[in-house]
């Protein structure tokens, strides 16, 4: 997609700089690691005034008080619904959602640009949604928003399309883990949902965005962790059944809630164009509702209700009703259009199902000592796991949260039987789900995960019966192959490698008087590739066309020869594999 950017002083200093610095490839990725400090540092304070105006916008909307008045809590959200709706319809379309997909678009279809007006129109709508009690999150429009500070940085110094294209999940990484404080858990997610792939030079970019943005976050707003995690402990081996069934419950939960999103969401923007002017609104209505009727913890995103929840502040009864209405509520804000995310009601839901498996368990089995903080901790990670389905994510934000790896048992048996259940209920995740209905096309994550990988020893052809020996005479190479079908022979050769020679070569060299000449002599220097067996199928494409016979070796004694594949052997596998799928 073309950029054009204003030329300015600032703007070719920069550039300058850059050509300076990127003489090369090595210097280019030190320059990139550097540059991700930088995208972590302006990722950082851009969240801090996120977070600040999320807060001023609850106040004003609101009220400053604990109890917000009738007219407050039903009006607020509508009417910033109604004017969130003008901004993104006429000045910012392309803020709807969360930001994970349109971060994830621009690595793989847009080479790497996000405009800058996405990061503003992010900035206010999802301010003013959050602020106003829609029920939705400040994690992801964090991602977006670093995801396009990094976007507008690159192009500003004039980066090549591959760093370009890099910076976007490098921006994303800074951003969520400023908005989360949790820079283990950001780049776990960048890596597991966004990127999907690592190597050396882009984790240590997404790494040092992520450090450099928490640091900024914690200069400005202190140390301190979402939560105040309180005491929590594994205290009895028989609760892994209890942990198991919070697994379960989750699945449930996630795909209630992935199936409500991927149904309603469609079906609304199918809708006449003048009602997306209403539906931020009328979502923004009924969630004051829910709100006046007695539950205004589900208005915005929740952290200090999560906190109540882990403290044993609410019956079981009133955790499950909350779990439900959560889903409900944020069902409405996310279908409607609203910008904002999806990770603090995940967790929020998470948090108040734990919570009441855990009141429930405490209820019909009062001897065991039960800490209900536990059971919502874990419920967190087990909502995370089941419908954002990013598992390794999910098991180390819990402990990174919670800073307490007693509970990794618990954490990590919920959070798979959450996962392992909920690819069986929602096969496609809300990822891609969301990713399908914007007409996009873009690699599922976990379909990746799960492709069946074709290796070398999937195509290779068992040893031959004949193998020549390298020191050998040509004229004893001939009477060996004589009464043989095979058009090509594997030499080895001293002291170790291989070599391949044709039928035509041999008679070939018989005729011109060099049967008395050994195959080492009498053949190319250059030795043959090899693979092992384990090596994706890929790897012998490389070869395939350079070299008619490619020997398959063990990796203890590359002298012991484990078959052979040729271009035709690796074509047919393929081939085999396309037709059963």
């Amino acid at each position: 997609m073309p950029v054009s950017e204003s030329p300015s002083r600032s703007s070719a200093l920069a550039r300058r700089f850059a050509r300076l610095t990127l003489g090369t490839d090595f210097e280019e990725e030190r320059f990139f690691l550097i540059l991700s400090i930088f995208i972590g540092v302006f990722s950082g304070l851009a969240v801090v005034c996120f977070r600040v105006a999320i807060d001023w916008s609850r106040i004003a909307l609101l009220g400053p008080l604990p109890h917000p008045s009738a007219l407050r809590i039903i009006g607020a959200p509508t009417a910033a619904g109604l004017l969130v709706a003008i901004l993104v319809i006429h000045f910012f379309p392309a803020v709807r959602g969360s930001g994970v997909n349109q971060t994830k678009a621009a690595l793989y279809i847009f080479n790497g640009y996000i405009p800058f007006k996405n990061a503003i129109g992010k900035f206010i709508c999802s301010a003013l949604a959050i602020g106003s009690g829609q029920s939705l999150g400040p994690e992801d429009p964090s991602l977006q928003i670093g995801a396009s500070l990094a976007s507008a940085l690159g192009r500003r110094l004039e980066l090549s399309r591959e760093k370009l294209r890099l910076l976007a999940p490098v921006g994303a990484a800074a951003g969520l883990a400023a908005a989360f404080n949790a820079p283990i858990a950001a780049v776990l997610f960048v890596i597991e949902e966004v990127i999907g792939r690592w190597s050396a030079g882009i984790l240590g970019s997404v790494v040092l965005s992520a450090i450099s943005s928490v640091v900024v976050m914690r200069w400005f707003l202190g140390a301190d962790a979402l939560f105040r995690i309180p005491v929590t402990a594994f205290v009895h081996p028989g609760e892994l059944i209890a942990y198991a069934g919070l697994g379960i419950a989750g699945a449930f939960a996630a795909a209630i809630f992935s199936r409500s999103i991927g149904f309603f969401r469609p079906r609304l923007r199918g809708l006449p164009r003048w009602t997306q002017y209403f539906q931020p609104a009328l979502a923004g209505l009924l969630i004051g509702l829910i709100g006046w009727l007695g539950f205004p913890q589900v208005m915005g995103a929740g952290y200090e209700f999560m906190d109540q929840a882990m403290h044993d502040q609410f019956t079981w009864r009133m955790l499950a009703a909350l779990a439900g209405l959560k889903i409900l509520a944020t069902t409405l804000s996310f279908v409607s259009g609203t910008p904002g995310g999806m990770f603090a009601p995940t967790l929020f839901i998470g948090a108040m199902l734990g919570g009441a498996v855990g009141g429930i368990e405490r209820h019909f089995f009062p001897l065991l000592t039960v800490s209900t903080g536990t059971y919502a901790l874990v419920g967190m990670g087990v909502l995370f796991a089941a419908f954002l389905r990013a598992p390794m994510t999910s098991v180390f934000m819990v402990l990174e949260v919670s800073g307490n790896y007693s509970i990794i048992v618990p954490v990590i048996v919920a959070n798979t039987v959450a996962y392992v259940i909920s690819r069986s209920l929602q096969p496609i995740p809300i990822f891609d789900t969301l990713t399908r209905q914007d007409g996009l096309v873009l690699p599922s994550l976990e379909e990746q995960r799960d492709e069946n990988i074709l290796r070398v020893e999937d195509a290779m052809q068992p040893v031959p019966t004949t193998i020549l020996d390298g020191n050998a005479p040509v004229e004893v190479a001939e009477l060996r192959a004589r009464d043989l079908p095979d058009k090509m022979f594997l030499v080895r050769m001293a002291p170790s490698g291989w070599s391949c020679l044709t039928r035509d070569l041999l008679e070939r060299l018989t005729k011109e008087g060099k049967s008395a000449l050994t195959l080492a002599s009498v053949l190319p220097t250059q030795r043959l590739p090899f693979l092992y067996p384990d090596l994706p199928l890929d790897s012998a494409l490389r070869h395939v066309s350079h070299a008619e016979l490619i020997p398959v070796v063990n990796r203890a004694d590359l002298r012991m020869l484990e078959g052979v594949v040729t271009r035709d052997d690796v074509l047919s596998r393929y081939q085999a594999d396309a037709v059963a799928d």
